[in-house]
């Protein structure tokens, strides 16, 4: 796969979301181009014509923004990130990512962190530190051969497990974001109890993956027996 990557000066950082009061978007584009994923609809506000997935703009003014920004806002939640994987690969160069937790653990705001990858570990000095700040992976499904075919470019299911492990066990607050539920779902309570605090469920909600489920023969995947089914297998982590 090919990247472009360009820098970028973005206008604003800290910005209202529909999820938590606050989101922040160090990236816009994401690496992991996961083929199912809903933030696709931001070719249509930034007028990229590459294929999702290989394209990413790097906020490079992202920190100094949220400083000046965290000081006139209302403080709340902020979740990092909605539209774009915080930790995606230019984030092991760039550390846009690791320059704003600094600022909001600074300040003392609440931070609800979403990711896909291991590389999230490299912050856990700030992480720990934190007053209040919590880590979830997104975690679709416990077969790494249906990872490979709905999210070829994120790193592998068993490193995200072992990363909420790490955190866990660090004392961290840890959820685990089953959303969409992939096939093979439901291998997940086995793996996940005892290194979450929680769990977020949710079905496949967005039709950019039905060619996957249609080449593979998953289409039984896609109905609400299958999801009802499989929650119910998850629903201890709900509450774990």
């Amino acid at each position: 796969m090919t990247l472009i990557e360009k820098e970028i000066q973005a206008k604003t950082i800290l910005s209202v979301s529909k999820i938590y009061p606050w989101v922040i978007n160090p990236y816009t584009g994401c690496q992991h181009g996961c083929s199912y994923c809903y933030a696709r609809f931001m070719k249509r506000v930034t007028g990229h014509k590459e294929p999702w997935g290989e394209f990413v703009d790097v906020k490079i003014n992202a920190a100094a923004l949220l400083r000046a920004e965290i000081t006139k806002k209302k403080r709340g939640r902020v979740w990092v990130s909605g539209v774009c994987d915080p930790y995606q690969p230019p984030e092991a160069k760039y550390k846009l990512t690791r320059q704003c937790l600094q600022i909001l653990a600074r300040h003392s705001w609440p931070v609800i962190i979403q990711t896909r990858s291991p590389l999230v570990l490299r912050d856990m000095d700030i992480i720990q530190d934190a007053r209040d700040f919590e880590v979830g992976f997104s975690v679709t499904t416990a077969d790494d051969s249906i990872r490979k075919l709905f999210e070829p470019h994120a790193p592998p299911i068993d490193d995200r497990i072992q990363a909420l492990e790490v955190l866990h066990d660090a004392g961290i607050r840890t959820y685990a974001m089953i959303a969409p539920m992939l096939p093979g779902a439901e291998g997940l309570a086995e793996l996940l109890i005892g290194k979450i605090d929680y769990a977020l469920i949710d079905r496949m909600n967005y039709h950019y993956a039905d060619h996957v489920y249609r080449n593979y023969g998953l289409e039984d995947t896609l109905t609400d027996d299958f999801f009802y089914r499989t929650r119910q297998k998850l629903a201890s982590l709900c509450g774990t």
